[in-house]
């Protein structure tokens, strides 16, 4: 039984934390803390003639011009920081967002001139407010709101605490326009949608728009597509996906949306085929069956041409396919990412010849980069002297049967082929997401430091090679994408001079469940790290913010078929657990609940498996304190050290 009473929780935990070892002086920290901190670009959007890039780095809005590389920051007034920025249409101004320093979000709503000025403010709301677009005609701003709202929106931040009548009040996220000429603010959509992406027509009288019933967090998986009117909030259903669905665009015509569709488990990560439906309704059509690559950002720029951001085998790409028919066609591909969120993503010019662009690598810090894709120059200079402390970076690929499998290796730091190294197995979230090969000083990095292998695979269920692959793992969690990553240990043994007595597994999220799953699986491992892991379908189906990502996964809920997540389920299993395991999560996460944590720390304890049990106060899904952040990565790099070191016999 799970006690409900968070201060019972904390008082069950008090033994494990009070006994915790110091780690803030102890190899591990020193070698984090030794890590090259690179600036890291929020966003970066080309205005759409193509002659300037806007970009945030440390809540700082920078214009650049990409002919001369000629730069100026915009300021509001206050400490501010700017961010959701876009342009007008025609190039002359800029609209963004900039939060207040208020325990419950409030927001303004601010326009300013590309070449310089006085910013203008349009508005000041008291609720989340986001993406902020002009009008096709330059008149209105619409944006996204929700209204009187406690917290940052999205199940990743740390959650409000149930108090009275629970599910009475839901804020919903809805569309919303200024006009500019009087900066009046009008809420359009009905009081019970929740909006979570849109995309203006052209004659601007409607949006494309995805939507939902109920709970902005957990009904995403059950999104649908809906024309809007710009005018009156009226509603109408386009499409009713089969998997989810993210980024519409509306066609220069005004008569097709285009839209990604696909297995995805979380808001953000994208992935999947690239569909069309007219927007008046009918049969949405698919571009792109069979294509071996991820989808995740698309653009019209033709009439009839549709250009996208792909993974495609761990790397990021760009292609173009037609809505009249034929094969997409692979524009460019490198072995680096191209990206500011956890997919390949870019910005376009109106034409569409234009790209704005952060490359950045395993050994390249961040930059923006712009001009035609694949023949980008180097805009910004943030990072100029920034260097890797860690070793080299590897695609690196293995077979499991007859799946091709792909990830990153770094080879440990001063790597010298004659000596034998531990290899930390970094599983990632979602699952349907994907380790790219971007600038990692925290985890891959700090790993290559403290002298270990480090390899961040790409099972089945991952993006990268078709949505095949990424519903590999559908009805078969801990299957097929378990026994993937196992086989990657022999193959690196292969080539590699591993030490397979100093294995270690860590994650977060879904690397956390696997994590947890894997020690019950397999003795492999000299430590395991699991952080945020869920260790319980059915538990966690009761107490989790987002259960509806759940079924097409399962197929059903826990409820209707529990026999085909019990085979999934780590606590079924946990008496083979004889791994070392580290334990992390926030007390307020609301995609993984600490309750899973405070089970599986339970059931360790009790057969006396060596565990650690560590709690953040008032953190989320993801960590917003970077105290915690710092002890997170230190705690996890000091505890693969202690076990790696201990002699066979005492682990």
């Amino acid at each position: 039984m799970i006690p409900s009473s968070r201060s019972f929780l904390w008082l069950c935990l008090i033994p494990a934390l009070a006994t915790a070892q110091d780690i803030s002086s102890s190899r591990a920290a020193k070698i984090y803390d030794s890590m090259p901190r690179a600036k890291r670009v929020q966003e970066a959007t080309i205005s759409p003639d193509g002659t300037r890039v806007a970009y945030v780095v440390n809540g700082e809005l920078t214009v650049a011009s990409i002919k001369d590389n000629s730069s100026h920051t915009i300021a509001v007034e206050g400490q501010h920081s700017p961010r959701a920025v876009s342009w007008s249409p025609d190039s002359k101004q800029l609209v963004f967002v900039a939060d207040l320093p208020t325990d419950a979000p409030s927001a303004q709503v601010w326009t300013a001139v590309a070449e310089g000025g006085a910013p203008v403010k349009r508005a000041e709301l008291k609720g989340y407010v986001d993406a902020p677009t002009f009008s096709p005609d330059g008149s209105r701003l619409a944006l996204l709101f929700i209204e009187g709202i406690p917290r940052s929106a999205g199940p990743l931040v740390p959650m409000t605490p149930l108090a009275g009548v629970v599910g009475d009040k839901i804020y919903e996220q809805r569309l919303g326009t200024i006009d500019l000429s009087t900066n009046a603010f009008s809420q359009l959509t009905p009081a019970d949608m929740y909006v979570y992406e849109y995309d203006w027509t052209p004659d601007g009288h409607s949006w494309a728009a995805i939507a939902a019933h109920g709970s902005g967090d957990a009904n995403w998986y059950v999104a649908r597509l809906y024309r809007i009117d710009s005018g009156s909030g009226e509603m109408h259903e386009i499409y009713k996906p089969k998997y989810q669905i993210a980024k519409p665009a509306v066609s220069p015509d005004g008569k097709t949306v285009a839209f990604i569709e696909g297995l995805m488990s979380d808001e953000g990560p994208t992935g999947g085929d690239i569909f069309v439906v007219p927007i008046a309704g009918g049969t949405a059509r698919n571009l792109t069956p069979g294509i071996k690559a991820s989808p995740s950002s698309i653009v019209w720029t033709g009439a009839d041409t549709i250009t996208f951001t792909e993974n495609v085998d761990g790397k990021s790409g760009f292609g173009t396919v037609s809505t009249k028919g034929g094969a997409p066609q692979q524009l460019w591909a490198g072995e680096e990412f191209v990206g500011t969120n956890s997919q390949p993503n870019a910005s376009f010019s109106q034409d569409g010849k234009i790209t704005g662009v952060v490359r950045q690598s395993p050994n390249t810090a961040p930059e923006v980069w712009a001009g035609e894709i694949g023949h980008w120059k180097q805009v910004s200079s943030l990072n100029p002297d920034v260097k890797p402390a860690w070793g080299e970076t590897r695609s690196f690929h293995w077979m499991n049967g007859p799946e091709r499998v792909q990830g990153w290796l770094t080879l440990p730091k001063d790597y010298d082929a004659n000596k034998k190294y531990p290899l930390v197995i970094n599983v990632h979230g979602g699952p349907s997401s994907a380790c790219n090969a971007r600038w990692d000083g925290s985890v891959m990095g700090a790993q290559s430091a403290m002298g270990f292998f480090s390899l961040c695979p790409n099972p089945r269920g991952s993006y990268g090679q078709g949505e095949a692959f990424t519903r590999g793992n559908v009805k078969d969690f801990g299957g097929g994408d378990y026994r993937d990553i196992m086989a990657s240990i022999d193959a690196i043994a292969k080539e590699y001079p591993i030490d397979l007595k100093r294995l270690g597994i860590r994650g977060h999220s879904y690397g956390g469940y696997m994590t947890m799953w894997a020690e019950t699986q397999t003795h492999r491992f000299a430590a395991a790290v699991a952080g945020a892991g869920l260790s319980d379908w059915l538990s966690y189906y009761g107490v989790n913010e987002i259960d509806e990502w759940m079924i097409p996964f399962f197929g059903a809920s826990v409820y209707d078929d529990p026999a085909v997540y019990a085979k999934s389920d780590p606590i079924r299993f946990v008496k083979n657990v004889k791994t070392p395991t580290l334990i992390l999560v926030g007390d307020s996460d609301g995609e993984v609940p600490m309750e899973q944590s405070v089970e599986w720390w339970h059931a360790l304890e009790t057969f006396k498996v060596p565990t650690q049990f560590v709690v953040y106060p008032h953190e989320g899904h993801i960590f917003i304190n970077p105290t915690d952040g710092r002890d997170y990565f230190v705690r996890s790099l000091d505890w693969f050290d202690q076990w790696f070191t201990k002699p066979e016999g005492s682990r």
